[in-house]
C-alpha cells in the first residue's frame, strides 16, 4: 500500500474526549471515528489490527479443535425468557420491538442461542464432546461508555461454547479453553494473567478472566510477582491430553492471582512479601465452566451410554476482539504513538522516502516495496511529498515495528537505513539485506494479508 492512496486521516493534536492512552492514539492514527456514544466506525488501519487479531483468535481456536460458526446480532426475547435471563439482565440489555410487536434484543452475549441449536440438532453422547464459537458484534448498553473502545456499548468478541456429557469431560474443555487462550494473548505480544474471578450475570462459579496488567485498568487486581514470569512460548500440547492441559492449567493458576471480586486478604498474606503486587488490569477474555444452569433450563438433554436422558455440561468462553486492540496499545507504546508486536501490526513495515522525485531514491523504494512484497509482506510505503520530519512523526504514530528509509546520501553509498519501533536503535544495510532482516523477522509470525 502506498501512502498516497491509502485512506490514513491522522490528527496532530490530542483530541479532547480521549482520556486513556489506546484512545487517544486511536483517533490520533485515524483508526475510528466515533459514530454515537460508544458506538465506533473502524476506519482502514484500525479494521487492519481487528481483522490481524481476529485471525490469530480463529487459528488458535480451531487449533484447539473447536468449530467456528456465525450466530446473529439480533435475537428473539423468547429463549432469554425460556432461561429466565430476559428479566435479570438488567439495563445494559438492548430491547427491541420489531414492526408485529415481536421482543427481540440485540444480544450481549450467546448462551440461550447456542444452547437451542444444540438441543435442535445434538440428541445423543456420541456426538459429544462438541465446542462451537464464533465471532460477532455484541452489545451491551453501558450507562457510561468511555475509554474508546476498552468500555464501548458495541464490541467485537469471540465467545465459544462447550457441551460435553460430564463434568469432567467440561473441565477438560475448560482447560483447553485456558491452553488456547494463552496461545492467542503471547502471538499478539502480550501477557495475559489468568486470574480467580465472579461469573457474574453469565454464572458458575469456576471461571477465570485473563488481565493485562496497565495503569488504565479499571479491575484492581492482586498477584504473586511470580506469575509475571511464566510464558507459555512455542511448546507443542495434544488438547486431547487431560493431563497436559491440566499441567498448564496448574502451571498458570497455582501462583495467586485474583481480582478485587474475588480477593482473599488471609490468602494474599501468604505470599512472599517481596511478591505480592497490587496493580490495576485490563480484562481482556474469561472462560466459565457453569454445569447444566442452561441446558436444564432449555432441555438440552442427551442420551448417554445408558440410554438415561441427562443434561449436557457447558462452558462458555469469550475474548474481546475489539477491546484487544486498545489493550496492546496500552501495553506497547511511548510518547511519540504506537509500538505495534510483529504479530497484530497493520502493516509489516515502513517505507520512507526522504526525497519522493529523486530519481534513485523513487526507484530503490519501488524495488524495496516489490521485493518486500514478493516475501509475503505487506509494506506501507511513505511516497508522499511530504517533510521528512512529518513521515517521520506519522510512522511513529502508526507504529509499525520496522521502518526503512531511502536517502540519496545512503544510496550512493549502497545503503538504506532499518530502523526499530520498538528500541529506537538503527542500521545501515544493502537494500537486500535490510529485505532478508525484515523477512527473517517475521518467519516466526503469520502473515496473512487479512483485509
Amino acid at each position: 500500500m502506498r501512502l498516497s492512496r491509502y485512506f490514513l486521516p491522522v490528527l496532530k493534536e490530542n483530541p479532547s474526549e480521549a482520556q486513556i492512552v489506546s484512545h487517544r492514539y486511536m483517533l490520533r492514527a485515524g483508526m475510528i471515528k466515533q459514530s454515537a456514544a460508544g458506538i465506533y466506525s473502524w476506519l482502514p488501519l484500525g479494521f487492519k489490527v481487528l481483522k490481524k487479531i481476529e485471525t490469530i483468535v480463529h487459528e488458535e481456536q480451531m487449533r484447539a479443535g473447536h468449530i467456528p460458526m456465525l450466530m446473529p446480532t439480533l435475537q428473539s426475547a423468547d429463549l432469554w425468557k425460556e432461561s429466565g435471563r430476559y428479566d435479570d439482565y438488567g439495563q445494559e440489555m438492548l430491547r427491541i420491538s420489531d414492526r408485529h410487536g415481536r421482543d427481540m434484543l440485540y444480544g450481549p452475549t450467546n448462551e440461550e442461542l447456542i444452547t437451542d441449536i444444540f438441543r435442535s440438532h445434538v440428541g445423543s453422547y456420541k456426538d459429544l464432546p462438541l465446542t462451537l464459537y464464533h465471532i460477532q458484534w455484541k452489545f451491551r448498553d453501558e450507562i457510561r461508555p468511555r475509554f474508546g473502545v476498552m468500555r464501548g456499548r458495541e464490541f467485537y468478541m469471540k465467545d465459544g461454547y462447550n457441551f460435553d456429557l460430564t463434568k469432567e469431560d467440561a473441565l477438560h474443555a475448560y482447560n483447553r479453553h485456558l491452553v488456547s487462550y494463552l496461545r492467542s494473548y503471547e502471538r499478539m505480544g502480550l501477557q495475559a494473567i489468568p486470574m480467580r474471578a465472579d461469573g457474574g450475570p453469565i454464572g458458575g462459579d469456576y471461571t477465570h478472566e485473563f488481565l493485562v496488567l496497565a495503569d488504565t485498568g479499571e479491575s484492581e487486581v492482586f498477584y504473586d510477582s511470580a506469575v509475571t514470569d511464566l510464558t507459555f512460548g512455542d511448546r507443542a500440547i495434544d488438547y486431547d491430553s487431560v493431563e497436559q492441559c491440566q499441567g498448564v492449567l496448574e502451571e498458570f493458576t497455582s501462583k495467586y492471582a485474583r481480582t478485587d471480586e474475588t480477593h482473599d486478604e488471609a490468602l494474599f498474606n501468604e505470599v512472599p512479601e517481596e511478591r505480592r503486587r497490587v496493580a490495576r488490569g485490563i480484562e481482556v477474555g474469561q472462560i466459565f465452566y457453569f454445569g447444566t444452569k442452561y441446558s436444564e433450563a432449555l432441555g438440552a438433554n442427551v442420551q448417554g451410554p445408558d440410554g438415561k436422558q441427562s443434561p449436557v455440561h457447558m462452558g462458555s468462553h469469550g475474548i474481546g476482539v475489539s477491546r484487544l486492540l486498545g489493550a496492546i496499545i496500552e501495553a506497547s507504546h511511548d510518547d511519540k504513538g504506537i509500538i505495534w508486536p510483529e504479530g497484530v501490526t497493520p502493516f509489516h513495515c515502513g517505507i520512507v522516502n526522504l526525497k519522493q522525485g529523486d530519481a534513485e531514491a523513487d526507484a530503490a523504494c519501488e524495488s524495496l516495496y516489490e521485493a518486500l512484497t514478493a516475501a509475503g509482506l505487506e509494506p506501507l510505503y511513505d511516497d508522499r511529498k511530504e517533510r521528512a520530519g512529518g513521515k517521520f512523526a506519522t510512522m511513529d504514530l502508526i507504529g509499525l515495528p520496522w521502518r526503512i528509509t531511502v536517502g540519496p546520501r545512503g544510496l550512493k553509498n549502497g545503503v538504506v537505513e532499518l530502523t526499530s519501533r520498538r528500541s529506537g536503535e538503527s542500521e545501515e544495510l544493502s537494500p537486500e539485506a535490510a529485505v532478508q532482516k525484515i523477512v527473517e523477522i517475521y518467519a516466526n509470525h503469520q502473515t496473512g494479508r487479512g483485509f
